[in-house]
């Protein structure tokens, strides 16, 4: 009879979670820090600009839970101490940089690095934007209906898009549509800024775990998942 695997995974897939764990842990064997770090409106093209600038460390981004297997997620099965604390920080957006770089080299470049974009719909705008009355010359008059149903007050006047009156797109807070955001896209406002935060840092060395920064809100969310812990 042909054997029967019980993982719901194909091979391929499991595979390449094994690859990707035996590449993590010969990352922990090989750097001297961990840190792990979060974005701000994720760009993909913006991250490879990260891995570009950062080929003599690695980064990786986007596989928290195979990411916690590799580390362990309890002190039993953590890789190396304290690697169980990393693994409790990876949720959301955030990645792990592997590096030989010291906490003031990162934190100089990081602190630097930080890139405009276009919003996307859910994100809030930092500041209100008005238009006025009067021709927009920059659209061809083909855009015309488009921009009208983006609820811009549009016509053609002699074969030029013509705002007919002032609009407002946005006040400043206003967690943006779709609409919104496709029309500041259009008007060429770059709302969002790409940002990575190096928030926790590990040291293969002595396996100390720190706190780098956050918030008072969740420091509160750490100390409710310890008491969860001793729960148990």
């Amino acid at each position: 009879l042909p054997a029967v695997s019980l993982t719901r995974t194909p091979r391929k897939g499991l595979e390449a979670k094994q690859a990707l764990i035996a590449e993590l842990r010969r990352c922990v064997d090989t750097y001297k820090y961990i840190f792990v770090f979060s974005v701000a409106n994720m760009r993909n093209n913006k991250l490879k600009d990260v891995r570009n600038a950062w080929k003599h460390s690695r980064i990786f981004f986007g596989k928290n839970k195979v990411m916690m297997v590799a580390l362990g997620r309890e002190p039993s099965s953590e890789y190396k101490e304290n690697l169980h604390k990393v693994s409790k920080h990876l949720r959301g957006e955030v990645g792990l940089l592997f590096t030989n770089r010291t906490r003031d080299e990162v934190d100089e470049w990081f602190s630097r690095f930080r890139e405009l974009d276009f919003a996307r719909a859910g994100n809030k705008a930092p500041y209100g934007v008005s238009l006025d009355t009067g021709p927009l010359e920059q659209f061809p008059h083909s855009m015309e209906p488009q921009l009208r149903q983006l609820g811009l007050p549009t016509a053609l006047k002699k074969g030029v898009v013509t705002l007919l009156s002032d609009y407002e797109v946005c006040k400043e807070g206003d967690v943006l549509t779709p609409e919104q955001a496709r029309v500041l896209k259009l008007f060429g406002y770059e709302m969002a800024e790409f940002k990575v935060t190096m928030k926790f840092l590990w040291n293969s060395e002595t396996g100390d775990f720190q706190k780098l920064v956050g918030d008072a809100a969740e420091e509160e969310e750490e100390e409710d998942d310890d008491d969860d812990s001793n729960e148990d």
